[in-house]
Formats: C-alpha cells, structure tokens, sequence
C-alpha cells in the first residue's frame, strides 16, 4: 500500500489506483478509436497503459464498418476468403494500438504497454490448431508487444506452455475457476522452463492471467435469488469478489515458491492476474465494484470505457481491498457452497458459455465481413 500523503489524497481515482500497483488496461479497441487519437488519448489523461480485445469487441467494432470501408474494398479486389479479410482487419487495429502503446512498453520495461489479439475462438479445444494460430497471430502483428490470448480450456493448458515455450507473450482468458488458475500458473511457469532450455531471454517473455469477475457474480445471484431466503440473499454481490481475491492468494503462494525462485534467477517476469469482466451487470450494485474492491499490487484491471470513466469520476481507491480479505473470501464461498450451488458446476458453466459466447461472436463477425465482400462484387469462400 502506498503512503497516503497530502498529494496522494488529493489524487485523482486513477492515479491512486495506479500508484497502489495496479495497471489500468481498456478493454475495447476499434479503427475509429485508433484513428480519432481516442486510444492515444487515453493513455495521455487516463492512465491506459494496455488494450484487451476479444472476439465480442471485434465483431462489434468491424461488424459496424465505420472505418473498415477502404481496406474492404482493397481486400474484395484481391478476392480473399472471409477468413484471412477478418485477421487482415483486426491485426492491423492490434499493430497501430501496440504502435501507440509501445512507447508505454518502453518506458514500463516491458511490463505494460501491451494490446492482446484472440486464437480464433473455434479452436478452443483443439491444441495443435491453437499453437499454430498463436504462431500465426505474433508473426502477422509483428509488435513486441503483442499477447495472444489463449483460452483457459482443458485443450488450452498445453498450448500456453508451448507458446510461451517458444518466447510468444500470452493472455491467457476465461479463466473462472481456482482450480484452472493454479492450472494456468502451472503451465505458464512450464512454459518458462522450455524456452529456457531451448536458451531464450526469458525477460522478454510476459503474461497475464484473465480472471473474469462479474460473470461470476451473474451466475450465483441468479441462484440465490432463486433461493429467496436471508442467508441466500446477503450473500449477493460476493462470490465474484471472493473468488477474485483467493486466485491472488494463490499467486502470491506460487510466485514465492522454490519453482518461480529458480526462473526469477534467470530473469522471469512473473504472470499478473488480470480481472477481466469488471463491468457490473447488476444496476443495483456501484458500476465501480470490480475496481474498487480489488485492488492489489502487481494486478491489472481492463475496464470497458463505461467503467474507467466511472472510476475516474467517483471510484473510491482507498487501498489495498484485497489481500486483508481471504478468511472472509473463504467465508463467502463456503456458505455459498452450503446453500446448495455447486461452486464446481458454475465455473464449469461460466467456461462453457464464454467458449461458445465468444464463437457466435466470431461467426457473426465473419457473417457481416462476408456480407460487405460480396457486396463489393467478390464472392467470400
């Protein structure tokens, strides 16, 4: 926790979130933010120092057309399939992000700065076509500060240490569970202990891990309103947060033991905890809860626009909310556990379903990308 004085009192939310150690990411990119100089005004006045996209924003982004129009039109000339028009697209929003970011990554050492690109949502539970795709991605974006997000599955494990085996950075995403997330820092430190004996500089290699959190939240309220009693009740609005703060313990525990001691030795960084989903979906509870209540050192929090504006208005950053609260996160999940909702069934779930949300959004992507081909008079295979 950082001394409060009289100049960090009068702070500005973003700034005290920032100087508690906690990376402030946007969790948006389109062409019209880019070219506007919106991204690069971010990070000028409000402490952006990295960019997070998923298939969502892609698909709400491009589907739009606003600012694709020209490269369209040069890409139906060359009679491409949908599929190479698409990373055309999004890579090259990824490459003027990371150009704009990059003097962040400079300046940071490589510890912020970075703009994150998908695998194609479809190869989720395929291995093989993950690690080829994460090659792919690195090698069109061509930024050296790019992560390739790779999901959290069960066909994903082996493919982030391999890629970060071969020194590709990795966000890895739809992280839900603690048992996945000790999986995840299982595979990333893996993956360190590859490119090391294949003799890379481990100190150009970074990751974050995206724990989503208001998904979470959304899924067990749903269950305790069912239940409608007073004990089930009272417990709405904390599951997310509880979950949230035992993934830190479990960082903290792993990145003090005898395995991270030898790998920083040889210059590795270690895998921040990124909370992803940090827009409330609840109107009922304080837009800025997932910033507020988690704040920790060594933690980024990529916010949709909504809610960094929110913090920079009225969050209350009075802190470290974090790492005082695992008896009490604990707490939290067992009685949830008591009532009868299987904590295993609902992060199993929540997986699923950000899976399968991610691929529809992907495929309408390619649906609107095909329909502006072929309106340009070039049939889309």
């Amino acid at each position: 926790m950082i001394e409060v004085t009289e100049a960090t009192a009068t702070a500005g939310a973003l700034d005290r979130l920032s100087n508690e150690g906690v990376s402030i990411w946007l969790d948006d990119l389109s062409r019209k933010r880019i070219a506007s100089g919106n991204l690069a005004e971010l990070v000028e006045t409000k402490n952006v120092v990295g960019v997070t996209t998923n298939p969502s924003i892609f698909q709400a982004a491009i589907g739009s057309g606003e600012g694709y129009e020209e490269q369209l039109a040069d890409l139906a000339v060359r009679g491409v399939t949908v599929d190479e028009a698409v990373r055309m697209m999004t890579t090259a929003d990824v490459r003027s992000a990371a150009d704009i970011l990059h003097s962040v990554y400079t300046a940071t050492g490589g510890r912020d700065g970075w703009v994150s690109i998908e695998v194609d949502p479809r190869l989720a539970h395929h291995t093989a076509a993950t690690i080829a795709e994460a090659k792919q991605l690195a090698w069109l974006v061509d930024r050296p500060n790019v992560m390739i997000k790779i999901p959290a599955t069960r066909a994903g494990l082996p493919a982030i240490t391999e890629v970060i085996g071969l020194g590709i950075s990795v966000n890895v995403t739809l992280i839900f569970s603690l048992e996945r997330y000790r999986e995840v820092i299982d595979a990333y430190l893996a993956g360190l202990e590859k490119a090391a004996a294949r003799g890379l500089d481990l100190s150009t290699i970074h990751s974050v891990a995206s724990f989503f959190v208001s998904r979470v939240d959304a899924e067990i309220d749903k269950r305790l309103t069912v239940l409608g009693t007073d004990a089930a009740l009272a417990l709405k609005g904390r599951a997310a947060l509880a979950n949230a703060r035992l993934a830190y313990a479990a960082y903290e525990e792993v990145f003090a033991g005898d395995r991270w001691t030898v790998l920083t030795g040889a210059g590795a960084n270690k895998q921040r905890p990124l909370w992803a989903s940090t827009g409330v979906k609840d109107p009922a509870y304080k837009d800025t809860l997932y910033v507020d209540d988690l704040v920790a050192p060594g933690t980024v929090n990529t916010m949709p626009e909504a809610t960094l504006n929110a913090t920079a208005d009225h969050g209350d950053i009075t802190g470290d909310t974090v790492t005082g609260g695992y008896a009490r996160a604990r707490a939290d999940l067992a009685a949830v556990e008591a009532l009868g909702i299987s904590y295993d069934e609902v992060v199993t779930r929540l997986e699923d379903e950000g899976v399968a949300k991610f691929a529809v959004a992907w495929q309408d992507l390619l649906d609107a990308v095909t329909k502006s081909l072929m309106s340009k008079g070039v049939d889309a295979e």
